[in-house]
């Protein structure tokens, strides 16, 4: 694996890198699908909803149905907190955080809309990351890379400075789009700069070993 040069910010996605949130988000969606008299989501249901905002998962759902309006009135009732429990912190985040920085700068940029303060404050996070950016922040989430840009902007860097790490096609195309190189974490078929399975291999990327 060759390390790359001159990278002053690691980026990470939230779900599927930051947390193991499977569990969490079949819950979830699970919970809303069962309230408007549905199945629980099917494989490739949860894939999608997986990659893309609440927003765009509710009407992925519900709109063939004409349920989209019940199903967001619905889940603002809820809420995202009785679901945090059960997502499964990455076990060398932490240590990983402690060893990039300082000097090199980290962020958060997830397609997550309103939940990301619960989740960060439930899990001890709160401060963790020099940067959080949601798709509440941007006018447009991934798979555009609005986040990304953003992320490059407020720590005044260029594409080339950063790396995403990223597990999925929509952080594919996001990091595509902002010129930001992709560490692909456990997934193969994305096309990307560097491949890991392991969060603790970011840190050795980036010459910060753990």
């Amino acid at each position: 694996m060759t390390t790359p040069d001159g990278i002053r910010a690691v980026v990470f996605d939230c779900d599927g890198v930051l947390f193991d949130t499977t569990r969490a988000n079949s819950a979830y969606y699970n919970r809303i699908l069962a309230h408007l008299g549905h199945p629980p989501l099917t494989p490739e249901q949860f894939r999608f909803c997986h990659m893309h905002t609440v927003d765009r998962s509710l009407e992925y759902l519900f709109a063939p149905h004409g349920q989209v309006d019940h199903a967001q009135a619905y889940r603002r009732h809820m809420g995202y907190r009785p679901f945090v429990p059960l997502m499964i912190l990455e076990p060398t985040l932490r240590r990983l955080l402690a060893r990039l920085g300082p000097p090199l700068r980290t962020a958060v940029a997830t397609n997550r809309t309103d939940t990301m303060d619960a989740v960060l404050e439930s899990h001890g996070l709160e401060g963790a990351f020099d940067l959080v950016v949601t798709s509440a922040h941007v006018a447009h989430p991934k798979p555009a890379p609005d986040m990304l840009l953003k992320v490059l902007d407020h720590f005044g860097l260029g594409p080339r400075q950063a790396v995403y790490v990223g597990d999925s096609e929509v952080d594919e195309a996001a990091a595509a789009a902002a010129g930001i190189p992709l560490v692909a974490y456990g997934n193969r078929r994305l096309k990307a700069a560097w491949h890991v399975e392991r969060l603790a291999e970011v840190g050795a990327l980036v010459g910060r070993p753990l």
